[in-house]
C-alpha cells in the first residue's frame, strides 16, 4: 500500500489554521475506498426464467409490436360506414374558429 502523501507536517497544521478546518486530501487511496467485493444479487424469477417449453419466439417482445392504428378509420368503421369517400362521411374536424377583429 502507497504511503499517503501530502505536505509537511508544519505546513498542514498552517493550512488547517488558515482553512479554519481540516483539509480533504483529493487524491485517493487504497485504505481510504471502499472494498470492491459485493454480494450476488438476488434478482426475482420473470416469465422467462422456467427454461422449460419456453421458446424465444413466443417471448420475444419486438414481435408483439404492431403498427400505428389509425384512430379515424376505426371511428368510421365503429358506426357502420366502410370508407369515408364512397360513404361522403364528413371527417371529425377541430370546434368553432374565434375570429380576431
Amino acid at each position: 500500500m502507497a504511503a499517503r502523501r501530502d505536505i509537511a507536517p508544519f505546513l498542514q497544521r498552517l493550512r488547517a489554521f488558515l482553512l479554519g478546518r481540516e483539509h480533504t486530501v483529493a487524491l485517493r487511496f487504497e485504505d481510504g475506498v471502499a472494498d470492491r467485493t459485493q454480494p450476488p444479487p438476488d434478482v426475482p424469477g420473470g416469465p422467462a426464467h422456467i427454461l422449460s417449453a419456453n421458446y424465444y419466439c413466443v417471448r420475444d417482445p419486438r414481435r408483439d409490436v404492431m403498427p400505428p392504428i389509425d384512430l379515424v378509420q376505426q371511428k368510421l368503421l365503429a358506426t357502420g360506414k366502410d370508407t369515408a369517400k364512397s360513404s361522403g362521411a364528413k371527417l371529425p374536424t377541430p370546434g368553432a374558429v374565434y375570429a380576431w377583429d
